[in-house]
């Protein structure tokens, strides 16, 4: 089969910039490692880069500025903007406004990396095609109030050129000369773009593609421990599209998410603040929502039988639990006005709307629990019908 390619919506900026850093990765570095090998500096000057502009990638353009998970002071917006620069994916207010759209219209015609259109697309096809020629601003005004953010947008290429190339180039040079300087250059700057890039996008390919989906399987994006690790905790995908607005991806203690904790440690520092979690109760109830409804797939697919008693509980296990959290849920929600209101607010109201609050919550913990020893029975028993029908 002939492989047609619309070249008349090539960019052709994107593609041979691309094509060609790619290239000096592949040919130039290894031809360096062997004519003059490669010392401790240069491997630890990649690995520097590769943290500042890859957490400025996730921290900076993704949580601080796409999705405003958090405030921060200036010093930290004006780092993570020169240093997201030198990893090349365009500017804030550029990368902010195409992730937004992601967001808004995942896996639909206007998602800019639309995964239905396949893994090539989703990856770097979207970047080398200019499909859509002019960006539209209108869904990132609140950043362009910014200064620095505008600073960063006009001056976007001096700044990555700088940033990216110039700096590590310089450090080179003053290390070991001017093959120091070649090394920096190779290895700090365009080695450690490629790979930063290449990650990025995998976030955009991959995690579309393969990983688990524990919070909702309304759209692809999975969660992949593997990709996390090599992303700054950005694998947890799943839970990322599920709560966006949440300065953390990976929720559970166990999980892999550097950028949480920098931006912790920021806010401990006073350097962040207003940092947005959702509840608790919000997340196990987006788990609970996705293994019912796999639960009630198979319930629908065979006979009860045996277990009919159990199935009426378990109906009353769910009835209870939406019934507790829309109670908690709109209790939850006083309570945030209240505190937001709570100066205004006389003692007795504050008292009581807290009360209520922690009684509709402690209602609700229970509802939790009480579904989960359901399913759990429940699902011990039909992995038991299962294996019987199997023996039979």
């Amino acid at each position: 089969m002939k492989l047609r390619i619309p070249w008349q919506k090539v960019n052709w900026t994107n593609s041979l910039f691309l094509m060609g850093t790619l290239a000096l990765t592949l040919t130039a570095a290894p031809l360096y490692v062997w004519k003059y090998g490669l010392d401790v500096f240069q491997i630890g000057l990649f690995l520097a880069l590769f943290v500042a502009t890859g957490l400025s990638i996730t921290l900076g353009y993704h949580r601080l500025f796409a999705h405003r998970s958090f405030r921060a002071a200036w010093p930290v917006r004006l780092v993570t903007l020169v240093f997201g620069a030198a990893a090349f994916e365009n500017s804030a207010l550029c990368w902010a406004s195409d992730h937004r759209r992601h967001h808004k219209f995942t896996d639909q015609e206007d998602d800019p990396y639309d995964i239905s259109k396949g893994f090539w697309h989703a990856h770097i096809g979207w970047i080398l095609f200019k499909l859509e020629p002019e960006t539209d601003f209108s869904n990132v005004k609140d950043l362009q109030q910014d200064a620095l953010v505008r600073w960063q947008h006009r001056y976007y290429v001096p700044i990555a050129l700088l940033a990216g190339y110039v700096f590590p180039a310089v450090l080179g040079g003053l290390w070991s000369g001017w093959t120091g300087a070649l090394g920096g250059f190779l290895f700090g700057g365009v080695a450690r773009m490629v790979t930063v890039q290449q990650f990025t996008f995998f976030i955009n390919s991959l995690c579309h593609t393969l990983g688990s989906q524990p919070y909702s399987t309304r759209n692809t994006a999975r969660d992949s421990a593997i990709m996390a690790f090599f992303t700054f905790g950005e694998g947890y995908h799943n839970f990322h599209h599920a709560f966006q607005h949440d300065y953390r991806n990976g929720v559970k203690p166990w999980q892999f998410d550097p950028t949480k904790w920098a931006i912790w440690l920021l806010a401990k520092l006073g350097m962040a603040s207003d940092l947005r979690r959702v509840s608790e109760e919000r997340i196990v109830l987006a788990e609970i929502a996705e293994k019912q409804r796999a639960l009630d797939l198979k319930l629908a697919s065979g006979g009860t039988g045996r277990i009919e008693s159990l199935c009426i509980h378990w109906n009353h296990a769910k009835t209870r639990l939406q019934t507790t959290f829309d109670y908690w849920d709109a209790k939850e929600r006083e309570y945030r006005l209240a505190m937001e209101n709570r100066l205004a607010a006389s003692r007795e109201k504050w008292v009581q709307t807290q009360r209520e609050w922690s009684e509709a919550r402690a209602a609700l913990h229970a509802a939790i629990r009480d579904w989960w020893r359901t399913y759990r029975l429940l699902h011990l028993e039909l992995a038991a019908s299962s294996n019987q029908r199997r023996e039979n």
